[in-house]
């Protein structure tokens, strides 16, 4: 039976390679082994699935600083994927919680800042009525949640290439869970899309 955690559900996305990395060896703001799979058909997709239920986006201060310094540029842009500019418009317009013990205020707009562990946001946040809790590629917001089996969703998607190290997405010491395949989907490239529901 798959089930989730009381209250809303809590989705986790995250780019990985083959070998299980989510950055570059010493040089985690290197983006180019995604780029050329990111704008595939299946990962406008994929993150396009996510999005639409999801009415709060939670993310790490670094995260957050990549993203919402990126992506609002791109709504109005000449020849833009209509589902990257809705992806845009959906993340300056939903809600944003982004966990920090360094900023004193936000930046950006419709954006609160906590300063406390990602599993005590995501209770308060489950406890209150909306959407699904979108967590974008905050590897260490996603790895503190699966930590402590607050992961109702986890998105993946896998990217044909091997970084031959850098940070892993799947620390040893995890609880031991269930996980149910709710969706797969392989592009043109050899990029899939995984999406798992946490079995409880």
């Amino acid at each position: 039976m798959t089930a989730q955690n009381a209250g809303r559900r809590v989705v986790t996305n995250m780019s990985l390679s083959l070998d299980g990395r989510y950055a570059k060896p010493g040089a985690p703001e290197d983006m180019s082994w995604v780029m050329p799979y990111a704008v595939s058909d299946v990962a406008r997709d994929h993150l396009t699935g996510l999005w639409e239920p999801a009415t709060t986006a939670l993310l790490g201060r670094v995260n957050a600083e990549g993203f919402l310094g990126f992506w609002p540029t791109v709504i109005g842009m000449d020849g833009v994927d209509p589902r990257d500019e809705a992806f845009a418009k959906w993340l300056v317009s939903t809600d944003k919680v982004v966990l920090s013990s360094t900023l004193a205020e936000s930046p950006w707009e419709r954006t609160t800042l906590a300063d406390r562990p990602a599993p005590d946001v995501v209770a308060e946040l489950q406890a209150t009525p909306g959407g699904d809790i979108l967590v974008l590629s905050s590897a260490s917001v996603i790895k503190a949640l699966l930590a402590a089996d607050r992961v109702d969703r986890l998105c993946l998607m896998i990217f044909p290439v091997f970084l031959g190290g850098g940070p892993a997405l799947f620390d040893d010491g995890l609880p031991p869970a269930q996980w149910t395949l709710v969706s797969q989907k392989a592009g043109e490239h050899g990029e899939l899309s995984l999406v798992y529901d946490r079995t409880r």
